[in-house]
């Protein structure tokens, strides 16, 4: 029988997966960078060195583990099943974002690093996972091709959301959650013509996902 209960270095790993993002906004997605995190947590850094990757793009896969737990920690099963699915989504997008704002400077690093080209698969799953954990929260069980669907629209829907994040100065990221509702609205009306009129006709799903990705603001 397996063990599966957490080894030391990944309790280390989860303890500083989150943290490491505030500190890479000031030392990058670097080994400074896992320094400082160990040091604010207590850690030798040498452990810290020893548990976590040894890349950028794999301290950005850390940290985005780290937001998935600190997601599915502020929105339980019982609170999301309060909703709609429409709010259920909207709620995990926003909190995706408020989570990750004292490291908003090293989000801006991180999708530099991930935008190379020699990245892009990288990214490409990063972006998969993030949408499909969401998904999952929302309470998705779907396994036939509306599993995919579903996740590679909602992974559009976050993208073009955090692009206009990073660059939001109004107060309380109005003009982010605005925009939101607009993204999120349009899937919405495409969920209905897809199980309505759109029956009679295949959807163009890289169509829609483009026109998320690049809106009219």
């Amino acid at each position: 029988m397996n063990d599966l209960s957490p080894t030391p270095l990944d309790r280390v790993r989860r303890q500083l997966a989150l943290a490491l993002g505030e500190n890479a906004a000031f030392d990058g997605w670097t080994g400074a960078a896992v320094e400082s995190t160990a040091l604010a947590e207590g850690i030798d850094p040498d452990v810290a060195r020893l548990a976590l990757p040894g890349t950028a793009t794999g301290l950005i896969d850390l940290y985005g583990q780290g937001v998935d737990a600190a997601l599915e920690e502020r929105l339980p099963p019982e609170q999301l099943a309060a909703m709609k699915i429409r709010d259920r989504v909207r709620a995990l997008v926003w909190e995706r974002l408020q989570i990750q704002e004292p490291a908003k400077e090293a989000i801006r690093r991180a999708l530099a690093i991930l935008a190379m080209p020699q990245n892009l698969a990288a990214a490409t799953r990063l972006s998969w996972r993030s949408a499909d954990v969401m998904w999952r929260m929302a309470g998705d069980t779907a396994t036939d091709y509306n599993h995919y669907t579903k996740r590679a629209i909602l992974s559009a829907v976050y993208g073009s959301t955090l692009l206009a994040w990073l660059s939001d100065d109004s107060e309380g990221a109005a003009d982010t959650a605005a925009f939101l509702d607009r993204r999120i609205d349009e899937v919405m009306r495409f969920e209905k013509w897809k199980g309505g009129i759109g029956k009679r006709e295949r959807p163009s799903l890289i169509r829609f996902v483009g026109r998320l990705r690049y809106p009219q603001r």
